[in-house]
Formats: C-alpha cells, sequence, structure tokens
C-alpha cells in the first residue's frame, strides 16, 4: 500500500512539472506574439564639419491669392484647380444685384446732369452775346456763368462716380492677374464672398524659390548672390540656386531667420509646396560633437520632444530630448540622448512606455 502511495505522488508531481512548463511554454508564445515589431538605429555622434544645412518649402516666384472687395454669392466659377489660364480671363462671377441697381442710378444722373447742362450751356451763351449788346446786366451774365459752371460739374461728378461703380463691377467678374495656374480653389459656387477673403489661388510656373529658415548662430555668415546647392529629396535631385534675400529679424519667425533662394532654371518637373534641404557653401559651426537623428523619429507631445529608445528588457522607453537645430533631415540632440544607444525609427503598432518590442 505504502508503494502504491509513492508511485501515485511521483505521477502526480510529474503531471503539474510537465503542465507548468507547457503553460510557461504558452506563456513565452503569447509574450512574444504580443510584442511590436520596430525599426532601430544606434546613436552615432557627428564630428565632421559639413557645410550648412537648413530645410526648405518650395513655391512659385509668382503667385496670387485672389480675393474680392465687396461682399455678395458666388453665382458661378469658371475654372478649376490645375486649369491654365490667360491674364484677363474670367475666373469667377459674384452676385452683383445691388451694384447693377447703383449702376443704372449712375447712369440716370448721368443723363440728368447732362440735360442741365446743355440747358445751361445754351443760357450761357444766350447772356453772353446779350452782354455784348448791353441787353443783359454783369449780375444776370454772372449768374447764369454760375449755373452753366455747376451744371458743367455734375456731369463730371456723375461721371466719376460711374467709374467706381463700375470698378466695383470689376470686384465682382474675378479676373486672372497674370497668366498661370489655378493652384488652389477656397469657395464654391453659392458660398459667400467677403472682402478680403481668398477665393482662388494662380501661380505662374517656370520659375521657383525656396523660402529656408536660417538659425540665429548661422545667419550672419549668409550673404545675398551666394550660390547654394538644393537637394528635392521626392524627386532626389540636386538643383542650383541663389540667394536673392536675407531677413534681419527673427521677431515673427521664432528665432529663425527667412532665407530666399531662386532656383536656377532646370527640366526637372518642380512643384510648390515641395521640401527642399538647402546647402549653403559655409562650414558648420561645431563647437563638439553632435549627437543626429533623423526628424520622422521625434514624438511631440504638446511642447515636449522625445523618442523611443530600446531598453535592456527590449521594451519601448519614452525619452524627452532637448533639441538644436534642423539640418536637412536629421536634428541636433543637445541632451537627453548619448551615442551608442538605440531608439526606435518606425514600428508597425502603437508604442507606449513598456511596450514589448521586437526588431525587424
Amino acid at each position: 500500500m505504502k508503494n502504491k502511495k509513492y508511485i501515485i505522488t511521483a505521477i502526480l508531481s510529474a503531471t503539474i512539472l510537465f503542465s507548468s512548463c507547457g503553460n510557461d511554454d504558452k506563456k513565452a508564445l503569447v509574450n512574444n506574439s504580443l510584442a511590436i515589431a520596430v525599426q532601430s538605429k544606434t546613436v552615432s555622434e557627428d564630428s565632421s564639419s559639413p557645410f550648412l544645412t537648413v530645410s526648405g518649402k518650395i513655391e512659385a516666384t509668382k503667385s496670387a491669392n485672389i480675393s474680392t472687395r465687396m461682399m455678395g454669392y458666388v453665382d458661378k466659377i469658371y475654372v478649376g484647380v490645375g486649369d491654365n489660364v490667360n491674364k484677363g480671363q474670367l475666373l469667377m462671377s459674384v452676385n452683383n444685384a445691388d451694384v447693377s441697381a447703383q449702376l443704372a442710378q449712375v447712369n440716370a444722373g448721368i443723363t440728368e446732369a447732362e440735360a442741365a447742362y446743355t440747358n445751361a450751356e445754351k443760357d450761357f451763351n444766350r447772356f453772353t452775346t446779350l452782354f455784348q449788346e448791353n441787353s443783359a446786366s454783369q449780375k444776370e451774365l454772372d449768374d447764369i456763368t454760375a449755373n452753366y459752371n455747376m451744371a458743367k460739374a455734375r456731369v463730371e461728378s456723375a461721371k466719376q462716380m460711374k467709374n467706381s461703380v463700375n470698378a466695383q463691377m470689376g470686384y465682382a467678374n474675378i479676373r486672372a492677374p497674370f497668366t498661370g495656374v489655378v493652384t488652389n480653389k477656397f469657395i464654391n459656387a453659392g458660398d459667400m464672398a467677403n472682402p478680403g477673403m481668398p477665393l482662388l489661388e494662380v501661380e505662374a510656373p517656370g520659375t521657383y524659390q525656396v523660402l529656408a529658415m536660417v538659425p540665429e548662430s548661422e545667419i550672419l555668415a549668409v550673404k545675398n548672390d551666394t550660390e547654394v546647392s538644393v537637394q528635392i529629396k521626392a524627386l532626389n535631385k540636386s538643383i542650383k540656386g541663389k540667394v536673392t534675400e536675407v531677413s534681419t529679424s527673427s521677431k515673427n519667425t521664432g528665432g529663425q531667420y527667412l532665407v530666399k533662394v531662386i532656383l536656377d532654371k532646370t527640366d526637372v518637373q518642380i512643384l510648390s509646396g515641395m521640401y527642399a534641404t538647402v546647402q549653403f557653401p559655409i562650414a558648420r559651426k561645431t563647437t563638439s560633437s553632435a549627437v543626429m537623428i533623423p526628424v520622422e523619429a521625434i514624438v511631440k507631445k504638446g511642447q515636449l520632444s522625445g523618442i523611443y529608445t530600446v531598453s535592456q528588457s527590449n521594451t519601448a522607453l519614452l525619452r524627452w530630448l532637448r533639441l538644436g537645430r534642423t539640418f536637412g533631415d536629421q536634428v541636433e540632440v543637445l541632451s537627453g540622448l548619448s551615442a551608442d544607444e538605440q531608439y526606435i525609427v518606425s514600428a508597425e503598432g502603437k508604442l507606449f512606455n513598456g511596450a514589448k518590442i521586437s526588431n525587424q
């Protein structure tokens, strides 16, 4: 009997041991299946002294946001985004019933003023002849002359009023200011157009410029007429350009100075809004090795900037950073990240602190 009890006890212990091992294997499988696939990189210090490189955006040199000075409903839009237009071509019309009524009143006023002027002119000629024949007094001639001049002035005033109304009619029929392409439409037929509100955007393709922001530590080295190299990442092309404007104030640009670069003529199909990297032939000011990371890896939360790093337990760990200058698609890390640390560039799921990850 005692031997049987020992045998049963041994069998139960083995069963529990195997079942616990099976559960551990299942947990390991579950944990592995919950791991988020990520791509990570190792931080490296950039101790070289490359040329000054800043980011910018391409736009047409000649562009205009078209608006109107009158309020009214949009009757019809004759063009669409992407349409080529010629200078003076009708783009859209705004309901001008009230302006048309004013024009009718002005025309009636002109007719009335011209009739009064014609009558006053006849009286003036008649009394001038009578005065020369001593048949009219000086007082009578003066009165008739004053009436004649006032009638003449009323005609001129009515005509100028018509010019004013015609100018308002011009704002009802909106035309292209130059030959180009419609790149944006901000309103639809039936919407209310208000004075100064952008309605359409037209730009003249062919000549493009890059608006780049240069940090305050580098702006003094940037001069007009400097030849630069512009890299357009979307097209993988490099184009030459020349600095044409250098702003001397960063009051409204957050400590960055606006620099305008005109691109050379090229066969490359450039489009407004493309991002570009401008490289100036100026050695970047670096006093020590800089830690550089891709801009796309930065995590923004309010005013804070951070990055997910890879912990020793293979989990994601959010680290807040203090960032410096941006050089193209790279940003300088002033503090919060050291060399040889691993950080996550992209993930196939939503990351959070402590999330299990697996490197691809």
